[in-house]
């Protein structure tokens, strides 16, 4: 998918009431953390408080919570509950994949310059490993990737691990057609979409990744410490979790039943579970979080979006810098490099004037959400050009 059409108007109005951000802040850095719903600080004071009464917890309700917050995960991403797991973090999810991917002997194993470690560290264990290659893709000379990813894969490909945009700048690889080449070569494609999902329209119909993997507490909203995991039909069947947990094994929902060891595993994906799934405190708060982001649809909510990206990239080419078209970048983040570079002074007083961006590389990072209007960029802009 690209983002090539002009935004006039937000399909979805201002959302701010929705969350909890003092006035005076101006946050522009959903990229790094978002700031919470109401509702999902609501559903989190309410599931501490239920532990001081833990009589009151049936024992469906150890399987009720995970499956509809999997459920909730496979609408956000086009797909179907059974291929939807529960994780911690994007670097387990990763870890995973790596787990049941098969990489050969002089095999080489794809990734980004400057990708986020997460979906670094885990492949040049298993490079060191099986004595395999990373080859490390640059971008192009007009700030594409697209392309340079493309070439880069060959009949000794074994792993093509990318994100859905890069973590720096929001600049946008073509995961349909990476797929497609993937395929054609006989690869795998592991997709880190913590930058992307809940934000940019992501279908993995037509990307049919192997794996792809999100954190929750960026753009779906939700706590820290609870992500998910896509595992394609293919990888399910056979394939290896980190742990054994009691609750990925078919049956558990008898719980008298569970000195009866089952070699088994519950349906699709769960046995990629992490232990704890049910997660009585965090998985409530995910869940309000989903219900809203789908209450207000994906596409509409990048559409918003990209009309507040859209006039960044308008101001910032006005200071001299040399934004990245539409088309080769998302609509609900963008990275500008000012044409003298960053400097403490714009740090401190973006900081004092309660402004907050992220710096990524030689990139500010300006990750808006429905919390923010064109008010908003107007008090970035009245601080950077004072650097520019």
């Amino acid at each position: 998918m690209t983002n090539t059409s002009k935004h006039n108007h937000r399909a979805i109005p201002l959302q701010r009431d929705l969350f909890e951000i003092p006035d005076g802040v101006t946050f522009l850095n959903c990229a790094n953390m978002s700031p919470q719903l109401r509702s999902v600080t609501a559903a989190g004071l309410a599931s501490v408080k239920s532990k001081a009464s833990p009589w009151e917890i049936t024992a469906s309700d150890w399987f009720s919570g995970a499956e509809e917050l999997r459920g909730l995960a496979a609408k956000v991403l086009c797909a179907d509950a059974e291929s939807m797991a529960l994780v911690p973090s994007a670097s387990y999810g990763i870890a995973t994949a790596a787990a049941n991917v098969e990489v050969g002997r002089g095999q080489s194993i794809v990734l980004l310059s400057e990708q986020f470690p997460s979906n670094v560290y885990a492949w040049r264990e298993v490079a060191r490993r099986r004595d395999a290659r990373i080859r490390t893709v640059q971008r192009e000379p007009d700030g594409t990737w697209t392309r340079a990813v493309l070439r880069a894969i060959d009949d000794d490909t074994a792993v093509v691990a990318i994100p859905n945009c890069h973590w720096t700048d929001g600049s946008l690889i073509d995961l349909v057609a990476v797929g497609e080449r993937v395929r054609a070569v006989g690869a795998s494609l592991v997709v880190d979409a913590s930058q992307s999902l809940g934000a940019y329209p992501l279908n993995v119909e037509q990307v049919q990744p192997d794996f792809l993997v999100s954190v929750g507490y960026k753009w779906l909203l939700g706590p820290y410490s609870l992500g998910h995991l896509y595992v394609a039909p293919r990888r399910r069947e056979g394939g290896r979790p980190l742990e054994n947990s009691w609750f990925s094994r078919e049956g558990s929902e008898d719980f008298a039943g569970l000195i009866n060891y089952r070699d088994e595993y519950r349906a699709g994906a769960r046995r990629f579970d992490m232990g704890e799934a049910p997660n009585f405190v965090l998985a409530p708060m995910a869940i309000a979080a989903l219900r809203q982001i789908v209450d207000w649809g994906v596409e509409n909510i990048q559409q918003s979006l990209s009309v507040l990206t859209d006039m960044i990239a308008l101001k910032a080419a006005e200071l001299g810098c040399a934004p990245p078209p539409a088309e080769n970048r998302v609509g609900h983040m963008i990275g500008i490099r000012l044409p003298n570079g960053i400097s403490e002074g714009l740090i401190k007083r973006l900081s004092d004037a309660r402004i907050y961006v992220s710096i990524r590389g030689d990139a500010i990072r300006i990750a808006p959400h429905l919390y923010n209007d064109e008010s908003d960029i107007e008090r970035l802009f009245s601080v950077l050009r004072e650097f520019a």
